[in-house]
Order: C-alpha cells, then structure tokens, then sequence
C-alpha cells in the first residue's frame, strides 16, 4: 500500500490523544478544535478499520488493537521528532514532555533536591512524575518510562538493568540505647522492626542477610508495616524501631550519626535499578538523557559513601529483599 501522508497526521493526533488522556486535552496539544480531534481519529479508524480508541463521557482509552498499533508506531513518531529537532540545528534532541512511572524510594530520597541540575541541562525538557502501586500499560496510561527497582515482572516491557543498591540495616542511636545494637543479624527476632510491604504479595518484605558464602533469613516483627518508605525512614529517625532502606539516600544521616548501620560485615547481593520501556526499539533521546541522569545521581552518591566509610566503620551494605521500593 502506497504511504498515505494522512495516516501520518491521523497518528500524531492519536499521540496527542494518548498523552493528554482527552480530546480537550489533546487539542490544546496539537493546536485544533476538539471537534478536529474527534474528526482526525475517526478518519484514522476508517482508514485502519479498525477501532482505537473506547470513548465515554469520562474518559478516553485505547482499545487493545489500538493499544498494540500505537506501540508500534511510537517509537516512529519518536525518532521522527529526534530527527526533525536535529534538522532544525538545535543543540540537543531532549525536549518536549516525558511521564515517568518513579519508583516511590527513588525520587523522594535519591532525586529529590537534584533535579535543578536536570533541568538546567535539558531546559526543552518538561518531566511529569507519577508513582502508581503496580507498574501497567505503559502505552494506554501515556508512561513513556518506568524506573521501578526489582527484578522485571512486566512480560511486555523492555527492561534495562541500570545500577545495583547497596541495603542497609539501620537504627537511630535513641533506639540503641533503648534496646541496645543487635550483635547479629540472627538478634533481630528480638527487636522491633519496621515492617515494608510488597504491593505483589501482599505481605511485608523478607530480611534476608548474606556474609560471602553464607546467606540467612531472619524473620521479624513489628507493630508498623508501611508503603511509603519516606515515612519509614522518618519513623527509624525517630527511634520507633530498626528499618532496611537502600543506602544511597541516607549517606548524609549516617555522616551525622543521625543513623547507624547496624552489620557492615553484611552486605552480599545487592538490589538492582531497572528502566522500562514500551518499545523493542531505541528508546528517544529524552527517554535516555533522563536514564542516564538517574545513573549519575546513583554513581555520585555511591561513590561519596564509599568514601566515607573509612571514617565509620559501623558502616556498610548490608543484603536484604527490596524493603523501601517496588
């Protein structure tokens, strides 16, 4: 079949579709009426003959043929954009808008308070960040990238391992001197401990603690089991009780002794960062500038913990499930 300009049109309105979650958005958008929205998407269909989108009073959604034909033309209308923006002479690729699914431990105690620096790089660049419970479709909630960690349990997604977490077990000193440090991992049977739950299962996180060969699980309890590990953390601040967290956002609590790592000879596998994508093909160059930015963060402040353990040698990376993620 011989290309036909207007499919091309028809589909950069069904993006803007897709993206606004509404006609009315979507015509502030692209610059047309909402009855031009409504009329492109119709002759899109009749060309396609196919469906695309479910529309009711209240809201707008890809139907699953159309979900599958805009996974597959995104990543087109992506790459025409890179190269429309690299025609035109700009400096950079990066810009326009990018949702991001954010994991709920990684803006608020690894991002938070950086991303100035993003934006001073990227100044075309406009970020929308969301952190829904389970990670969905990509494509029908408009998520261009998910950054989640854990390993991946999203069969259609394309997924990158980025970097690997140190976890720690921490502890305030008021509530070490309240109920003393645990000498062993095996000691916290008998401590209060903070509890995370894993939204998949239902049930709070196991502690597991691995020293070279040898790998234990210890089972804890508490009277406090949370879904925000911001409020988790603030709760192990506060003395309430003993909490595993990723390490890279706590690096200025344990310079202050706000916080104490309680096993540094602890501190085997580590917990892994993963990209999600919906497409098989290169991710657009926003995509990867803001992956790449996520990297350097977590690098910088690995590398600053590192270089101050020496100074505390209570200190290190202890192993355990994804207590303050997912």
């Amino acid at each position: 079949m011989p290309f036909d300009g207007r499919i091309l049109s028809g589909v950069s309105v069904l993006a803007a579709v897709v993206e606004g979650g509404s006609f009315v958005k979507a015509a502030e958008l692209i610059g047309i009426t909402d009855s031009g929205v409504s009329r492109a998407i119709s002759r899109l269909e009749t060309r396609l003959g196919v469906r695309l989108l479910d529309r009711t009073t209240r809201s707008v959604t890809l139907t699953d043929e159309g979900r599958r034909f805009y996974e597959e033309v995104k990543p087109h209308l992506n790459a025409i954009e890179d190269a429309a923006v690299v025609a035109s002479g700009a400096v950079s690729a990066v810009r326009g808008r990018l949702k991001v699914d954010i994991d709920p431990f990684f803006l608020p105690l690894v991002l938070a308070g950086r991303l100035g620096a993003l934006c001073e790089r990227y100044p075309q660049l406009a970020i929308e960040f969301v952190t829904s419970e389970h990670v969905g479709d990509l494509v029908s909630d408009g998520i261009d990238l998910a950054i989640r960690f854990g390993q991946p349990r999203f069969s259609t997604l394309v997924s990158r391992k980025l970097i690997e977490a140190p976890i720690l077990t921490l502890a305030s000193p008021r509530y070490l001197e309240r109920h003393g440090k645990p000498a062993h991992p095996s000691d916290l049977t008998a401590h209060r401990c903070l509890q995370f739950l894993d939204p998949y299962t239902g049930r709070p996180f196991e502690w597991e603690f691995i020293r070279g060969a040898e790998s234990i699980e210890v089972p804890t309890s508490g009277p406090l089991t949370f879904t925000d590990p911001k409020t988790m953390l603030d709760e192990c601040l506060a003395g309430t009780g003993i909490a595993q967290v990723i390490g890279w956002g706590v690096g200025p609590a344990l310079a202050r002794g706000s916080l104490v790592d309680l096993f540094p000879d602890w501190h085997g596998e580590r917990f892994p960062l993963f990209a999600f994508h919906p497409s098989r093909k290169h991710p657009p160059a926003k995509v990867r500038a803001f992956i790449d930015f996520c990297v350097e963060i977590a690098e910088g402040l690995e590398r600053g913990a590192l270089r101050e353990r020496p100074h505390h040698p209570t200190r290190s990376a202890s192993r355990s499930s994804p207590r303050s993620h997912n």
